[in-house]
């Protein structure tokens, strides 16, 4: 009450805004979010069919990506640049897998579609971690076979064991400091409406689009971040490439050539099949919003799966080195 001896009322704008005000915390961090599986195939009957492929795929990324680390660790003869970048890279597979498996299998086997904010949060850091780091780990692998083919002489001088150190840390670093602020950015977003996902994993972009306010600025960072690691990565790959084959170009016997072509086809295949995807998936979240739930679902799955299954499988076929020592481990046991 006024000194005019007016009653004032607040008007409706003013009472959602206090009413916004009290239930920030709400508003700011849900409960709960919650998970999607295949669109339309929801039913425990179809879950159960459905899981059958995916436990199939996690149990051949798993162990392959174990192998592959394994047979780099106790084999002397494999400890060499070349094969401590596709240590790295197993690594980074088997990160990827185990992010995402406990809410994948959890949906198909037990229906456990809710997760946690802070959840959510935690899994986002380690999937896009995981991801950036990955592609790191690809440049570095163009690096290597850059320097192998085009200055051989100087390859053992040029990675050096503490020079090999010191990009594994430089990778790590990379993907956590351009991930951790995009994270930090999220948390300031208000979830007042759906809190249902389109993925069975959280998902940066997915989470983002949920929000209620403006999210113009993690969008921008977002994309800033994607073109500064994965972006950039792609370019410096390709530019490596161009200067291997010019290099290779310049030899004058076949033989030689199809040899020095023949050491960079696993890790061309290996950049192949975690940049289609994962362009494609950004492309879907960008551009496709009418396109049908499933086809969101498919990429996302193929962009999680996909490498971490055919890396091991790609190495283990065209390269040598690894194919005996992977024989030599399975030998050995069976004697």
């Amino acid at each position: 009450m006024y000194g005019s001896g007016t009653w004032f009322f607040p008007s409706k704008t003013t009472a959602s805004l206090f009413i916004m005000l009290f239930f920030n915390q709400s508003i700011f961090y849900p409960a709960v979010f919650f998970l999607t599986g295949i669109p339309g195939l929801e039913t425990p009957h179809w879950h159960t069919w459905i899981s059958i492929p995916f436990c199939c795929l996690y149990v051949i990324a798993i162990s392959g990506n174990g192998m592959i680390l394994f047979v780099i660790i106790t084999e002397s003869s494999l400890h060499e640049p070349m094969y401590y970048f596709l240590s790295m890279l197993s690594f980074m597979d088997l990160g990827l897998c185990l992010s995402t498996l406990v809410t994948v299998l959890g949906i198909f086997w037990f229906n456990a579609r809710e997760i946690s904010f802070d959840a959510c949060i935690g899994q986002m850091f380690f999937i896009h971690g995981f991801t950036f780091m990955e592609s790191s780990v690809l440049l570095a692998m163009a690096f290597d076979r850059f320097i192998a083919i085009c200055n051989p002489l100087r390859y053992a001088t040029i990675l050096t064991n503490s020079r090999i150190i010191k990009v594994g840390f430089a990778i790590v670093l990379r993907g956590t400091t351009a991930l951790v602020p995009l994270l930090v950015l999220l948390k300031r977003l208000s979830f007042c409406g759906s809190h249902v996902l389109h993925h069975s994993y959280c998902f940066h972009p997915d989470v983002m689009k949920l929000s209620c306010t403006d999210t113009w600025v993690n969008s921008t960072f977002g994309l800033a971040i994607v073109i500064s690691t994965a972006g950039l990565d792609s370019v410096l790959i390709l530019l490596s490439y161009v200067l291997i084959i010019h290099s290779v170009l310049c030899i004058a016997s076949p033989e030689e050539q199809k040899k020095a072509f023949g050491t960079c086809v696993s890790h061309i295949s290996a950049v192949a099949i975690f940049y289609i995807p994962m362009i494609s998936l950004s492309l879907v979240h960008r551009f496709g919003r009418h396109a049908p739930p499933l086809v969101h679902t498919l990429i996302a799955n193929v962009y999680l799966l996909i490498p971490p299954v055919m890396n091991p499988i790609i190495y283990s076929v065209k390269t040598k080195q690894i194919r005996k020592a992977v024989l030599k481990v399975f030998l050995s046991k069976l004697i």
